[in-house]
């Protein structure tokens, strides 16, 4: 196993490459918990940079062992390194180079009673990959980061969703109108989500095929958006509560979603 004990290794640059979104086809995996949920998906994993002082934890060792070794480059560095390739303030244990899922967007609309996602305009890539996460956790069938989102294939992204944007069918449309056209050609109802003024979510039909609408941070759904919607709906807010985090609204509607469809809550 090669040591690296330099930032001008020519690994490091890619993995810094890789952070800032400069390498399309691949993935910046940072911690044991996404190595691990990166191995598990089946994804190809390209290059692991390990820290030497944390290279004989048991969590470790049990990741470097389910490594299918002669096909992945594995190296330890010192934590000055691992400080450079880690894009998080504290440098995990292990980081890694995975090729990017070719995962087909049209999954997310293979079953008889879809439940898509359409994210659009959230620029916080925490929030994203938050949704990607309850999406997969409340059993949606994918997620559309739509318009200014940010990109759900970031490592922020990539924290955020704690492994679920590894499993889940996810695409990215620059127009959020050429989402909504998407979902309809596949024969979802569009339900927005708006403040105020719409049906309560409780009372609004989430079964058969659905895409949720969700604004990003402050401004929501422009109105033209909205105005596409088959269906509008609010969550109950205590004044002078006036909206709620992308995130949290899209957890109630999938839940809500789910709920009705299992006929049970919780199931």
């Amino acid at each position: 196993m090669e040591t690296i004990t330099t930032r001008r290794n020519a690994l490091v640059a890619r993995f810094r490459d890789a952070a800032r979104g400069d390498e399309d086809d691949v993935w910046l995996l940072d911690g044991a918990h996404l190595v691990r949920d990166a191995i598990g998906a089946g994804l190809r994993l390209r290059q692991v940079i390990v820290s030497a002082e944390a290279i004989d934890r048991p969590e470790i060792r049990a990741i470097l062992q389910a490594l299918p070794h002669p096909e992945v480059d594995i190296a330890s560095a010192t934590s000055m390194v691992m400080d450079a390739v880690s894009p998080v303030r504290s440098a995990s244990g292990i980081v890694a180079l995975a090729d990017r899922s070719a995962m087909a967007a049209e999954r997310m609309y293979a079953g008889a009673a879809t439940l898509v996602v359409i994210a659009t305009d959230v620029q916080d890539p925490g929030n994203l990959g938050a949704i990607v996460r309850v999406a997969e956790a409340g059993g949606a069938t994918g997620v559309i980061a739509a318009g200014t989102s940010a990109s759900p294939f970031g490592w922020k992204a990539l924290r955020g969703s704690m492994g679920s944007a590894l499993r889940l069918p996810i695409a990215i449309r620059r127009e959020t109108a050429e989402a909504i056209d998407d979902a309809r050609r596949h024969g979802c109802r569009i339900v927005a989500t708006v403040p105020r003024g719409g049906d309560a979510y409780v009372d609004a039909d989430l079964s058969g095929s659905v895409a949720l609408l969700v604004g990003g941070e402050g401004a929501g759904l422009a109105p033209a958006l909205v105005a596409q919607a088959d269906v509008r709906v609010s969550v109950p807010m205590q004044a002078p509560v006036e909206s709620l985090n992308a995130a949290v609204a899209a957890a109630i509607l999938v839940y809500e979603a789910r709920r009705q469809r299992t006929g049970l809550p919780g199931r």
